[in-house]
């Protein structure tokens, strides 16, 4: 199904002349320097292609023969057709290794057909090699430059030509020719050719042996990998011929996958990678990652608008129009492995489905907050609130991979997003705003999928008929808490260097009955210490409200209570501020 499916992107993707994806036989390939040379042979330049993007250098583009699987102690043996990394095109660096790759680029070029070694671009690069100008190359004062590059891909290029060598009409001609012919499942000519029906498409053609590579991270793996001689063969097959896919449904699914992960619909937060697509194209398919990925620092409000303008789709019936009930949409969760890259989870829906899934999730986080807190978190946003010193680096493994499969597969956030975020909590002794938003959301849905009738627990503002344990501790936390605060602020003071939040906050929302009395005791303390007599009165008779239905001080609170321990203190400060500015 998803090989299915990726392959009907790339189909899509082909029919729409605006789309730049690679035809059949190429691929598009970063090329940072080109060698340029005349007809003649002679060494004229070493161009770097790079842009300086920020503080990154991007390489360019170009539409270039497709790229080989390499595999094995013998993978020096197999080269790109006029294009390569350095070790194979320069010799670099100097050691048996790139002597192996050298010599086997140089036979590839002088075993060319006829159809291209009448060329005069390929003509020009044998002339090059047979007059030394490895030596020129790297001479020359960019060829420091061209070394920092780890596996720096080259080729070359005829001076006054716009295009590099392998991007030429008589190139590309040569290769289109040569996949006609090698799709003839007929030809004898053709030697240790595999034939079957392929599972993609059922059709029968000729089985590739080994798959392309993807790359999620720095390595580049496999999708679809098997290794030689593994316990997984049946019938006698080896390698990829377990997994029978034609060359040409290969070259789609790998070219389509490698489309979207480097498309801006790519979600990457912590060691998981999400794509997502829809069968036809939709506006959600372009939006999606702007509801979860982190704003660029020159459009910081990207995610606002984008969430804003999901809402009023839904709101407008867009969505849920009959293109968008019928439109199938995907959702592929990966992340690298040691041996080929693995698949984290699988969802399809239709579109308007979708958009209703992550329009619940945006409703669930909605909490009260200050007037400067933006209404919409990034998804890496909310992750880092509940990691050690709000690192990316800290967060914890296979976290983020789970919260966007619940998410957009509409189930329980995971218990261990819950825990992270008390945790967080416990150990800083601060409940910020995107962590009261997270639990909030995690509890929310956990009492939903409990009871279906209860469409949410916590309001998004202060709850005064909530009668919960947890949420009335909490409550009662930061009332004392507030109280121990005006003592030492009013009549212009300042505020105490730290509270009873971080002394005792951990105990109260863990073990209440071992802390609770000895903080009312205080309280009375701090209130004979106001002098307002109409400050004093209030807060009593605050107590008393909050109190009233709390029989007794329970020894322990399960992590569900703790959360909402964490959510009626948050609600209840807020209470607070607010009052003061509406005074104010």
């Amino acid at each position: 199904m998803i090989l299915q499916a990726l392959k009907e992107y790339y189909d899509r993707k082909v029919a729409d002349s605006e789309s730049d994806i690679a035809s059949e036989g190429f691929e598009r390939k970063s090329i940072p320097f080109l060698i340029v040379i005349d007809r003649n042979g002679k060494f004229i330049n070493l161009e770097d292609t790079r842009e300086k993007i920020g503080k990154k250098s991007i390489a360019k583009t170009f539409l270039v023969p497709r790229s080989k699987p390499r595999a094995g102690s013998l993978s020096y043996e197999t080269t790109f057709l006029l294009w390569d990394h350095a070790g194979y095109v320069l010799q670099h660096p100097d050691d048996e290794k790139a002597k192996n790759q050298h010599a086997t680029w140089l036979r590839s070029v002088k075993e060319l057909p006829p159809e291209l070694n009448n060329y005069e671009g390929v003509a020009a690069i044998l002339k090059f090699y047979d007059s030394g100008g490895v030596k020129d190359v790297k001479s020359h004062p960019t060829w420091n430059e061209c070394t920092k590059v780890l596996s720096c891909n080259m080729t070359f290029k005829l001076a006054g030509e716009i295009l590099p060598i392998p991007c030429c009409q008589a190139v590309q001609e040569y290769v289109k020719q040569a996949l006609k012919s090698s799709s003839d499942v007929n030809d004898e000519n053709i030697k240790d050719k595999v034939i079957g029906r392929c599972l993609i498409t059922g059709e029968v053609g000729e089985i590739v042996r080994v798959h392309s590579d993807t790359r999620i991270s720095k390595d580049s793996k496999k999708l679809v990998g098997f290794q030689k001689k593994s316990g997984f063969d049946s019938y006698g097959k080896e390698q990829g011929y377990n997994a029978p896919v034609c060359k040409s449904a290969e070259f789609a699914y790998t070219t389509a996958l490698n489309t979207l992960l480097k498309s801006s619909p790519r979600m990457l937060v912590g060691d998981s990678v999400t794509v997502c697509w829809s069968q036809k194209s939709s506006d959600l398919e372009n939006q999606i990652a702007d509801f979860f990925s982190e704003p660029p620092k020159d459009d910081p409000d990207r995610g606002v608008r984008a969430v804003e303008s999901l809402f009023e789709s839904i709101k407008s019936g867009a969505f849920l129009a009959d293109e968008n009930e019928k439109n199938r949409f995907y959702v592929l969760g990966l992340s690298p492995n040691s041996a080929r890259i693995a698949v984290r989870f699988w969802i399809v829906d239709t579109v308007a489905g979708m958009a209703g899934k992550i329009k619940l999730h945006f409703d669930d986080l909605r909490i009260v907050h200050g007037p400067r807190d933006k209404d919409v978190f990034s998804l890496f946003r909310l992750l880092v609130s509940t990691a050690a010193q709000g690192k990316a680096d800290n967060i914890t493994p296979n976290l983020a991979g789970d919260t966007i499969r619940s998410i957009l597969g509409g189930l329980k956030y995971p218990q261990t997003l819950l825990q992270a975020a008390i945790r967080r909590i416990r150990a800083e002794h601060e409940i910020s705003y995107p962590r009261a938003a997270l639990i909030k959301a995690c509890i929310n849905r956990l009492t939903r999928f409990k009871n279906p009738n209860i469409k949410e627990e916590l309001q998004m503002s202060l709850d005064e008929n909530n009668t919960n344990i947890g949420y009335r501790l909490g409550r009662l936390f930061a009332t004392l808490e507030k109280i121990q605060i005006r003592k030492f602020t009013q009549g212009g003071g300042k505020e105490p260097n730290s509270t009873i939040r971080d002394k005792y906050y951990g105990s109260a929302s863990g073990t209440p009955a071992t802390v609770f009395g000895t903080l009312i005791r205080l309280s009375k303390h701090h209130l004979s210490g106001l002098e307002n007599v109409g400050e004093r009165i209030n807060f009593e008779r605050l107590l008393g409200e909050v109190m009233s239905d709390i029989c007794d001080f329970p020894p322990h609170l399960k992590l569900e209570d703790q959360g909402r321990f964490a959510i009626g203190y948050y609600h209840q400060m807020q209470a607070f501020y607010t009052k003061k500015e509406k005074q104010d």
